[in-house]
């Protein structure tokens, strides 16, 4: 189903509109996903391959594995002896780890330019993102799932549709912006103002890069009450940590336009001191995982 960069089946699947697929034409034209994150995504997607094919893969960019065994070295992890190899940092953090870090750095290049746009900051929109993402694979962590790095990955970019709004429709964009205020839900401006939502325009770029399908149905549905995906637990996952985050004070766009997803608390049996319980840890985890909101590094 999603082989391939054909636009056409992601469009049917994803209810994607014309308008968001022209946008996402656009963006694949002046943007290409690094060949490193491209072979590492090939890498995540291939049950056959392992350790080996992607530390190759990382030779290949001295800049990410420099990242990688930060990443491996860093407190977050609390090795008692500091690794130096390449290989080990591979094969300790495997494949689904070191894709997500491929994409972090990746994605993390769309919010180096600082923009404000009224209570609109780039900078805050990549706390946010990041912020969904940790909260999202504590909150299926919680649930005992085993594809939490999976999780991670559709947090992360549930909302990279508002960036690529903002870099390659930024005209629309700036004037959208400058008119938000509380009432209504972000995606309600989006189609009147772009005729296509940052859900859609996500996903469709998305597809076009290869993300995995599970990723792509969390940022394609991530706002919906009733997802119609198969693991509707994921999309939860995602939708619960955009609100809850939202409510922190850690926005997309700087203003609260997320509804509370009440199916999404309902869907992953939690109750109000299940959801105390988990900010209680947020907390700290924000603390530990410090460096991922760092631009610059």
């Amino acid at each position: 189903m999603f082989e391939g960069n054909c636009g056409l089946s992601v469009a049917k699947d994803f209810s994607l509109s014309e308008a968001a697929l022209v946008v996402a034409d656009r963006v694949t034209e002046v943007t290409t996903l690094p060949q490193v994150a491209r072979r590492i995504m090939q890498i995540a997607a291939d049950p056959e391959a392992g350790p080996r094919e992607l530390k190759e893969a990382l030779d290949t960019d001295p800049a990410l594995s420099a990242r990688v065994l930060r990443l491996v070295n860093s407190s977050a992890y609390g090795l008692a002896h500091r690794i130096t190899n390449l290989q080990r940092a591979v094969a300790y953090l495997g494949v689904r780890q070191i894709r997500n870090l491929a994409w972090t750095a990746f994605v993390a290049d769309l919010f180096r330019s600082p923009e404000t746009i009224g209570c609109y900051r780039r900078s805050e929109l990549w706390n946010h993102c990041v912020a969904v993402g940790l909260l999202a694979k504590m909150v299926a962590m919680r649930q005992g799932r085993t594809d939490f790095e999976d999780v991670f990955l559709a947090g992360l970019l549930h909302d990279w549709g508002i960036i690529l709004m903002d870099q390659y429709d930024h005209k629309r964009f700036r004037e959208m912006v400058s008119n938000l205020k509380p009432g209504n839900t972000l995606e309600s401006f989006e189609s009147a103002y772009f005729g296509y939502t940052h859900c859609e325009l996500g996903t469709a770029v998305g597809e076009r890069w290869l993300l995995p399908p599970n990723c792509l149905a969390a940022i394609r549905w991530h706002h919906h009450p009733d997802p119609p995906v198969e693991d509707q637990g994921l999309v939860f996952s995602v939708a619960l940590a955009n609100f809850l985050v939202t409510q922190k004070g850690m926005s997309s766009v700087g203003w609260q336009l997320v509804r509370p997803p009440v199916e999404a608390v309902k869907f992953l049996g939690l109750t109000r001191a299940d959801v105390e319980a988990l900010l209680a840890d947020f907390s700290e985890e924000l603390i530990r995982e410090a460096g991922l909101f760092v631009l610059d590094s």
